[in-house]
């Protein structure tokens, strides 16, 4: 029963970021630009293609369907962006987090520390969820 309530909100979380990316892909790649990481060839390509991803991440979650290689890739995904922002806040940068485009617009005033905490906490809901798909050796 918790996992299938973690699933939910863990699926519903990256339906709702990935559907707002797709429709705002312009503002999606500012955000990745501001963020000084990828080289300028793979910032419009990452635009397209992210929300995409967590998109089908998302209904992968919500529907049950390939949950072992939807878990995989939201921790995996969770990790990166969380490095990302971990990284920026190493370097003084406080970047606007793009997560949730509608809600974390430019002008935010919300706390790079507040988006650690939750991609921490979204990770950590993803790995409890992986756990039961990992080939771990049991005596």
């Amino acid at each position: 029963m918790l996992a299938l309530a973690l699933r939910m909100i863990l699926g519903a979380v990256f339906l709702f970021a990935g559907i707002d990316k797709i429709l705002h892909p312009a503002a999606f790649a500012e955000v990745i630009y501001n963020y000084q990481i990828l080289p300028d060839g793979f910032i419009n390509l990452s635009a397209i293609l992210l929300p995409w991803i967590e998109t089908l991440i998302g209904l992968s979650l919500v529907s049950g369907i390939w949950i072992p290689g939807a878990t995989l890739l939201s921790a995996t995904l969770l990790s990166v962006f969380l490095g990302a922002i971990l990284f920026n806040l190493a370097r003084g940068l406080d970047v606007d987090c793009g997560c949730f485009m509608a809600a974390d617009g430019a002008g935010s005033s919300t706390s790079i520390l507040w988006y650690v905490a939750r991609d921490g906490l979204l990770l950590l809901i993803a790995l409890y969820l992986l756990m039961p798909a990992l080939p771990l050796k049991r005596r």
